[in-house]
């Protein structure tokens, strides 16, 4: 076998360019959230450094999120390279020390746990968190010892898939040890300056309020070079322009129904979305509750001021400019405006405020000033009515807000529309059990309420008003599929290739006829290691070691369609850095690197094996890549990965993730961009766009959908409104899709109002290929069609819901399951022979397999 790995460990020209295009871009990505003047800091000299992300920073959450890197540069080593000189070297060694000692006992734990149970140790690695270790109390002697007058504290959180956060200390809330160390900062430091390298919402309620604390810098977690890019933020080399996300409540209690998320009220079978679309800023503006931070907040070195210049009609789009100046007199920085805007009361219940589209300004210098455009559809202002139902733009007068937060903005105009536009009409789809119906969250108006005086005289102020044409507003009448056909070969005396469809000897449908019940069964699972006992599972990811699987190569020889290789993300490739292979190309055992289980070279590997190199980048987690609000940075980071994809021989990149923050306790926020759909939908087609602009690379934007919990992920319902679904959690999905057309869509792992979102024909079909248009594949999430639950760690006899059926995964559209095993296949071909599955749903997954090896090729 060929590897396209390098036999040297030299690094490469590529590395060095990309480190480099991380560098100087991730900057964007930090939010800077309190700052007296202190940041950046002027005089690079002595300075001391604590908290438990100094030296052991995360760069990045776990599980599928990791990324293998060359080396990592913590926070404490990018402040030495900068020219400071660490002055508290004696605390941050004690804290080592109970470092290792923590994860050495956690390793030991995990790996007990696993011999116990039968099962591998990287899936108790998802179940299990290590303890935090224990912090050192700050003392005279350290204070002493450091001998200067400012300090920087690091406050890290890591999460991961497989568990949800928790609100407790030392997660959601500071530690007793934090806590009294910071108070001794403040008291004997002049200058403290909090960094906070975490990937979700964290408890601010008492630090933003903390007197003698200066700087609160979000760092995020920005990939393997964070401790370069928080020196340079540090420093004043780069001014931090990113901005929240996320709604940061004051209090955990204040998010809608917070005791009652995952695991906390006991039931992890059930999960019920009673907040229905009030999720995140769209709650709190609506219900008048004031967040310790608000959506799209944050400061900048430097100061702006913004003047709307005009709002116009375009066609079907709305195009508003805005002079923004930078008024500072020392920094040169960015502005991002955002576009928000209350629809008219009416029939259908709709939020204070909602984002309509945003936009972020070049590097302006002291006294520059620029002219911003934002343009957004009017579609836009659309939502779903059940009544019909429908995607409708309600008649009334629509009020545009402009600002630089949801809770900073002006009214600019007012837009009418004269009567209701009805965009398309649905089937009744999607709907949950009768037993488990609720009634969803409504506006109590409350927020409208509060800031009703501002609002009446900011619209008595306001010139701009006018008439929308909606004349030219497309209307579309969805065709939902009826039963395929079956394709029957008529060419049985020539042997089709995957060439004869490239060279347009032959159809997609007509290669597929070709292939038996058999075959086609084994082309639409993934690759699978066929030397033991059917009954257990081995993905097999050969052409690119530590890949998290590939399609069949069974058909390599007579049907020339290669496998197809896919490689986690989502913040890079997840590959195996090291590996050896003889000298005819056969892989050989060691070096495979999950979290912290590394399996070393056995000691009878041959003397002449040879080795070899694969150093992948770390790019910003998507919550910070989404901060940024930059849709070109973004853009450049996914062709960032794509170039790796093509230069180690990846096809396809499981990534990226674009569940909604519906809680900030998710394990796996970190890999999701936001509470809002709007801009989740707009990152994850920039990335798409990115990745796929390098022929041949494709994503695969995942987890379709309501992801929204950790624990007991595989087997969860989530209960959901079709309200909340068409507006909220696949509103993000549709804009990704139709904007970029990802290669490939994952289904989740979650049930879906009662039905496994691999079966779930109505989501797949219906909405994902009828309603949307999708011309892609689509994928199970890894294991969710293995049968054999005790190896994925579950006890079936406490489990309410079944696992997703290999069958129904045909019927329902999703035409690849991952990552394989024998009885996938031998389920697909009993139930065509048994009459419980049609042999043209089969084909039809078939050809969609097929169609993606023609766009990898």
């Amino acid at each position: 076998m060929d590897f396209l790995a390098k036999t040297s460990d030299a690094i490469t020209e590529m590395e060095i360019r990309h480190l480099r295009t991380v560098r100087e871009l991730a900057g964007e990505c930090l939010v800077l959230l309190e700052n007296d003047g202190t940041l950046p800091v002027r005089d690079i000299g002595r300075i001391a450094l604590y908290g438990n992300g100094a030296r052991h920073t995360v760069k990045g959450g776990g599980g599928s999120g990791e990324v293998n890197t060359r080396n990592d540069i913590n926070i404490c080593d990018g402040l030495e390279a900068a020219g400071f000189e660490i002055a508290s070297k004696g605390w941050l060694d004690r804290y080592d020390a109970n470092y290792d000692d923590a994860i050495n006992a956690y390793i030991s734990t995990v790996e007990s746990i696993a011999e116990e149970r039968g099962v591998p140790v990287t899936s108790v690695y998802f179940e299990i968190s290590p303890e935090a270790p224990q912090m050192p109390e700050i003392t005279e002697e350290d204070f002493a010892e450091a001998a200067c007058d400012t300090a920087i504290f690091v406050i890290s959180r890591d999460s991961s898939e497989g568990r949800d956060r928790t609100p407790s200390k030392g997660d959601y809330y500071l530690t007793d040890e934090e806590d009294s160390n910071l108070d001794f900062l403040t008291h004997h430091f002049d200058k403290v300056i909090v960094l906070l390298n975490v990937g979700a919402v964290i408890d601010m309620s008492r630090l933003k309020h903390r007197l003698g604390v200066n700087a609160i810098l979000l760092v995020g977690q920005v990939g393997n070079i964070t401790g370069s890019i928080v020196a340079d933020c540090i420093t004043g080399k780069t001014n931090p322009s990113g901005k929240l996300v996320d709604t940061w409540a004051r209090y955990y209690e204040d998010y809608p129904f917070a005791e009652e998320y995952s695991s906390l009220n006991g039931n992890t079978d059930d999960e019920f979305y009673k907040e229905g679309i009030y999720v995140g800023y769209r709650y709190f503006d609506s219900f008048g509750i004031i967040p310790v931070y608000p959506f799209g907040y944050g400061k900048s070195y430097t100061t702006f001021s913004t003047e709307v210049l005009s709002v116009l009609q375009e066609g079907t789009d709305i195009k508003i400019w805005v002079k923004v100046t930078n008024t500072g007199s020392e920094f040169a920085g960015k502005q991002v405006v955002q576009v928000y805007f209350s629809a008219p009361e009416g029939t259908v219940d709709r939020p204070y405020q909602e984002l309509a589209g945003y936009a972020k300004s070049d590097l302006l210098y002291p006294g520059e000033s620029m002219n911003l455009e934002i343009t957004f559809p009017i579609d836009n202002f659309a939502c779903f009515d059940d009544q019909y139902p429908a995607r409708v733009i309600p008649q009334g007068d629509y009020i545009i807000r402009v600002g630089t937060s949801s809770r900073e903005t002006k009214i600019e105009a007012v837009l009418t529309i004269e009567e209701t536009v009805i965009k398309e009409r649905y089937d009744r789809l999607l709907e949950d059990d009768s037993r488990y119906v609720f009634d969803d969250l409504t506006n109590p108006g409350t927020g409208k309420a509060a800031h009703q005086a501002v609002d009446d005289a900011q619209l008595a102020a306001c010139e701009r008003k006018f008439t929308l044409n909606m004349s030219r507003i497309r209307r579309s009448i969805i065709r939902y599929r009826g039963v395929s056909e079956t394709h029957i070969n008529e060419r049985r005396d020539e042997v089709l290739t995957l060439g004869s469809v490239i060279g347009r000897n032959a159809g997609v449908a007509e290669f597929v006829a070709q292939f038996s019940l058999e075959e086609l069964a084994e082309l639409i699972v993934g690759n699978y290691i066929r030397e033991v006992d059917e009954d257990e599972l081995f993905s097999a990811a050969m052409h690119v070691p530590g890949a998290a699987a590939e399609t069949t190569s069974l058909f390599e020889g007579k049907r020339r369609i290669p496998p197809i290789v896919m490689a986690d993300g989502p913040a890079g490739l997840r590959l195996q850095p090291h590996f050896k292979a003889t000298r005819n190309g056969d892989l050989l055992r060691g070096g495979e690197i999950f979290g912290f289980n590394h399996n070393p070279f056995p000691e009878d590997t041959p003397e002449d094996a040879i080795d070899y190199y694969q150093y992948c980048t770390m790019i910003p987690s998507a919550t910070a890549l989404a901060s940024s609000w930059n849709l070109d940075l973004i853009e450049s980071f996914g062709k960032l990965v794509g170039e790796e994809m093509e230069e180690f021989g990846v096809h396809i990149w499981l990534a990226p993730g674009m569940n909604i923050h519906r809680n900030p306790l998710c394990g796996r926020n970190f890999e999701y961009y936001s509470e809002d759909p709007l801009v989740t939908g707009l990152c994850a087609a920039a990335d798409t766009k990115g990745v796929q602009s390098v022929d041949g690379k494709g994503v695969t934007i995942k987890h379709f959908a309501c992801n929204n919990q950790e624990d007991n992920r595989m087997f969860s319902n989530a209960h959901v409104s079709v309200r909340a679904l068409r507006d909220i959690y696949l509103r993000g999905f549709e804009i990704a899709v139709k904007l970029a057309q990802p290669f490939c869509v994952m289904a989740s792992y979650n049930l879906l109002n009662g039905i496994h979102t691999a079966n779930n024909y109505e989501l797949l079909q219906n909405v994902l290929r009828d309603e949307w248009d999708y011309e892609g594949l689509v994928m199970t999430d890894w294991f969710s069609s293995y049968e054999d639950v005790e190896f994925l760690g579950y006890d079936e006899t406490k489990l309410k819901y079944p696992p997703a059926f290999s069958r129904l995964c045909v019927y329902a559209g999703c035409d690849l399951q991952m990552p394989g095993c024998a009885k996938n296949a031998s389920d697909i071909v009993t139930a065509v022979n048994n009459g419980r599955l049609t042999l043209s749903d089969v084909q039809s997954a078939a050809m969609n397999v097929v169609r993606l090896a023609i766009k990898c090729l």
